[in-house]
């Protein structure tokens, strides 16, 4: 079996999404086709602006995951500011209790950020289900209110807040697969996937955030045989 992963893209981040897709790739124990999901190449059926509170250009595209999927199977959305630290297969696992009972299972954060701002300089926006949508596991053929048409007029909070499915259908992911770098404390398992939220360590101002050793190791590595 093979895993469907769209990892955000947004030109100001282009390196955190080759970071991104080659720690998963370099620790998949399965087939993963990953799909970067650039607002460029949805043009012939997508064109929502950018609205002002959008922090990257996959702010809203990432809800066209079910579409772009053909409303089947089983498809992994994440941020491209995440670095993956173990085998994307166990999603397959977190996936099996999801037929007909789970649209989508998340992280389900309970926190306040603790910063007002994040990368370029960006207001920290404050509001329920912040960073729920960041990792998604969609169970595609129950979002079929994702269309295109749906996604590019529905008011952005609604998206997500999740205000096109029901709560009973949105299952739960462990934390460790979208620890919030900076937010959370020291954790209590290992960690499968670091999210630096407020700000990738590509970012100067981020250059020496928590972990960012991991992200440059890997940056590091992906660039062999290269001096860097």
């Amino acid at each position: 079996m093979s895993l469907r992963v769209f990892i955000g893209y947004d030109e100001h981040e282009t390196v955190a999404y080759h970071v991104l897709a080659h720690s998963i790739l370099k620790r998949s124990s399965i087939p993963v086709s990953i799909w970067p999901l650039r607002k460029e190449l949805l043009k012939g059926f997508f064109n929502r602006p950018r609205g002002e509170k959008d922090s990257t250009d996959f702010a809203i595209t990432r809800f066209l995951v079910p579409y772009l999927s053909g409303f089947k199977g089983y498809s992994l959305f994440l941020d491209a500011d995440m670095l993956v630290q173990a085998d994307i297969a166990e999603m397959q696992t977190l996936a099996a209790d999801m037929p007909h009972r789970y649209a989508l299972k998340v992280v389900k954060h309970d926190y306040t950020p603790s910063t007002k701002t994040k990368f370029l300089d960006q207001v920290q926006t404050v509001y329920q289900k912040k960073n729920w949508s960041s990792v998604m596991l969609f169970n595609n053929e129950m979002c079929p209110t994702l269309t295109p048409e749906y996604v590019e007029k529905a008011h952005g909070l609604d998206l997500h807040q999740f205000k096109w499915t029901s709560e009973a259908l949105i299952g739960e992911l462990p934390k460790e697969w979208n620890w919030l770098v900076g937010e959370y404390g020291k954790p209590e398992k290992q960690i499968k996937n670091y999210h630096y939220t407020v700000g990738t360590p590509c970012f100067p101002d981020y250059a020496s955030s928590d972990y960012s050793d991991l992200w440059y190791a890997e940056f590091a590595d992906m660039c062999k045989p290269c001096q860097i």
